[in-house]
């Protein structure tokens, strides 16, 4: 008694796309532009707290304590940010959501600092957020971040 086959010769079920978009060689590009968004935001972060770090020792900060507080906050985002952006690179399904949220945050602060005159700090926030959200919401990218459906 032959049997059939449960999907057409040819097509791939699934959790086949979900793999092979997994593996390192071929995963989406917008997927690897919207990791490659998300490093720039860290490294952009990083670029704060030194700014922060010299403003702080060269006595402009309000408070010293303030001032080494607000750069060892950035760093720590800097960092969080980092590993959504590893998260992305690997396709790892927890990073969607968090890296969604900070780009909506991202565009908040790019609009507020739009309304405020500040184009040259607004614009590029506003940018990095758009094409972020972008890349991750190509079709490519979301079956990649897709966890496999479960086996019954």
């Amino acid at each position: 008694m032959a049997t059939r086959p449960t999907q057409a010769a040819g097509t791939k079920s699934a959790q086949d796309l979900a793999e092979s978009a997994k593996s390192p060689g071929q995963r989406p590009p917008a997927l690897r532009l919207a990791a490659a968004v998300v490093a720039t935001e860290a490294a952009g972060l990083c670029v704060a707290a030194a700014f922060s770090a010299i403003s702080t020792a060269d006595g402009q900060s309000y408070q010293v304590a303030s001032g080494v507080a607000l750069t060892l906050i950035a760093l720590g985002t800097a960092a969080v940010i980092a590993a959504f952006a590893v998260g992305l690179a690997e396709a790892k399904p927890w990073s969607r959501t968090p890296v969604v949220m900070t780009q909506l945050l991202v565009g908040a602060a790019g609009i507020y600092l739009v309304d405020g005159h500040r184009f040259d700090w607004g614009v590029p926030a506003l940018l990095l957020a758009a094409g972020c959200l972008a890349g991750l919401f190509t079709p490519a990218s979301l079956r990649a971040l897709n966890r496999p459906p479960r086996p019954r």
